[in-house]
């Protein structure tokens, strides 16, 4: 069997179908090579503060149910990664979102992120950047950036 060039991936996830797409291309590149999985939530803090700002939810309230939205989409994608035969390790974090996904995959020894990318066009993208686009500026390993 060929020696897996890429050992540990780390699979960032919003719930969003690029991001289930990204993790299945994951398993696909896992699958029958070995190595490890990593998936990653990020609870954003500033989707926190303006859901406090602007709803009428407390911080802490908004974060629980962040991490539980964020608990749901690592499950659904823990279940389909066992389907493949993989293990997956899973962690939720809370910050923006760019600097934790550098940091896990720093932290983790990732060798390759693999992500979906949702284009936005406007002043979004220009006032906020893309998640994807800061990660492919930091990252100290490959990012495979999938598209839908």
């Amino acid at each position: 069997m060929p020696e897996a060039v890429f050992r540990h991936i780390l699979v960032p996830t919003d719930g969003s179908e690029a991001s289930v797409r990204a993790a299945q291309l994951a398993f696909r590149i896992l699958t029958g090579l070995g190595g490890r999985l990593s998936l990653l939530y990020v609870v954003d803090v500033a989707v926190l503060k303006e859901l406090s700002r602007f709803g009428d939810k407390a911080e802490a309230e908004a974060e629980v149910e962040l991490e539980e939205h964020g608990r749901h989409y690592l499950d659904f994608l823990v279940k389909e990664a066992e389907r493949e035969g993989l293990l997956a390790h899973t962690l939720i974090r809370k910050g923006n979102p760019f600097e934790e996904i550098t940091a896990a995959a720093s932290e983790l020894g990732a060798d390759l992120i693999v992500m979906g990318h949702v284009g936005q066009r406007g002043p979004t993208r220009i006032l906020l950047g893309s998640v994807t686009e800061r990660v492919l500026d930091f990252a100290h390993c490959p990012v495979l950036v999938v598209k839908i």
